[in-house]
């Protein structure tokens, strides 16, 4: 019987996010995606142009940037000039061809849509850990733009991107010079979603930048479907365990907010974390003193660090010792993710389920769902 609801409840999902449209009634002759989780994304669609409004995620009621998606061609292939009287806002040219990345997070989606050619430009390279990447900077096919908080701006002027993909930042003050290259900025504010699938559903926004709707559709709902399953799934064992997340870094331990997408995934796991009842959707800068108080009984440690080794409980000691005064550490029950050797952000930010299934395979081993993917238990 429960087999049977789970597959009913699959079916249930896959029909329901069909990407319909309704009409939206604070946009004229425009029709708006129905959009299921993400809560600072709006997509409207209109005859000649797709208009996508970000919500500004710090400044409630407030618009971070709005977007007027316009096709490049028709579908006979002849150049479609702009629009007459069209509405305030960026105009992206579209389907992209050429683009300056500066995530790993979204290097990795792009290359989920099979549009890994159309990455022109990436920064921060030492933390995309995607070959075709990689290999495309050595032989001069991607170019290699800098940093991400300070792009190299004659590599981008010379590469002449059609858009640009920043992350935008709280009183960040802009994107200084960058602003006035007349390149679109694609500002990538998904992380700042509040669940782990209203983050995934902003593929739907980038997919129409790349002309991959119908890819990025597709994967979504896969994506949903695995993971709501998941959670169900997680309620089935009685036993609850809690955990921490993450370690210090220099003197403040930067732990997810309880309504940010990594606190509320850990609850959709079933697992019990001590900040549940926080209304932070980013993380909390905390020091040492305050994680122990709240989180020295937590049966769990989940950590992700950057070394060219793996990391051990001994080694763990050597950067702060009071971490064993922590149950976890006690018991051994520390599990690190090295994101220098997996694929844990170009792969979890827009494959949560993938992310969930980890947590469930640990705190829930009498499921038997395997192994995990990305965090392995230190020695």
């Amino acid at each position: 019987m429960r087999h049977f609801c789970l597959t009913l409840l699959s079916i249930v999902i896959l029909c329901s996010c069909s990407g319909g449209f309704s009409r939206s009634a604070g946009a004229q002759d425009g029709d708006t995606l129905q959009l299921k989780y993400a809560e600072h994304l709006k997509i409207i669609r209109h005859q000649n142009y797709t208009e996508v409004r970000l919500a500004d995620p710090w400044n409630e009621g407030r618009t971070l940037h709005t977007y007027l998606l316009v096709p490049q061609k028709d579908n006979s292939g002849k150049q479609i000039d702009l629009p007459a009287h069209l509405p305030e806002g960026t105009v992206v040219r579209t389907p992209l061809q050429r683009s300056v990345v500066a995530t790993s997070v979204h290097c990795g989606l792009i290359h989920s849509f099979g549009k890994e050619n159309n990455i022109a430009g990436v920064c921060d390279l030492q933390y995309i850990n995607i070959p075709f990447v990689q290999q495309g900077c050595k032989n001069g096919r991607i170019a290699n733009c800098g940093s991400g908080l300070q792009p190299t701006l004659e590599i981008i002027l010379d590469l002449q991107p059609d858009a640009m993909f920043l992350s935008p930042f709280q009183n960040s003050g802009g994107y200084g010079r960058l602003e006035k290259l007349g390149i679109p900025i694609i500002e990538t504010a998904d992380y700042m979603e509040t669940s782990a699938l209203g983050r995934a559903e902003w593929m739907r926004f980038y997919g129409m930048l790349f002309g991959a709707e119908t890819e990025a559709d597709s994967i979504f709902r896969s994506v949903e479907a695995n993971y709501l399953h998941l959670k169900e799934n997680a309620k089935n064992d009685p036993v609850k365990v809690s955990t921490i997340m993450d370690k210090l870094t220099g003197s403040v331990w930067y732990v997810p907010g309880g309504q940010s997408t990594i606190g509320r995934l850990i609850q959709d796991a079933n697992i019990d974390y001590p900040w549940n009842d926080d209304t932070h959707s980013g993380s909390l800068a905390l020091p040492f003193e305050s994680v122990l108080e709240q989180g020295e009984e937590a049966s769990l440690w989940f950590f992700r660090y950057n070394a060219p080794t793996a990391t051990t409980l001994k080694t763990l000691l050597t950067e702060e010792n009071g971490y064993k005064q922590f149950r976890a550490f006690q018991s051994g029950a520390v599990y690190g993710c090295n994101t220098s050797t997996t694929t844990f952000y170009e792969d979890t930010p827009f494959h949560p389920d993938l992310l969930l299934r980890d947590f469930i395979c640990i705190a829930h081993p009498r499921l038997g769902l395997g192994e995990p993917s990305y965090f392995k238990k230190l020695n």
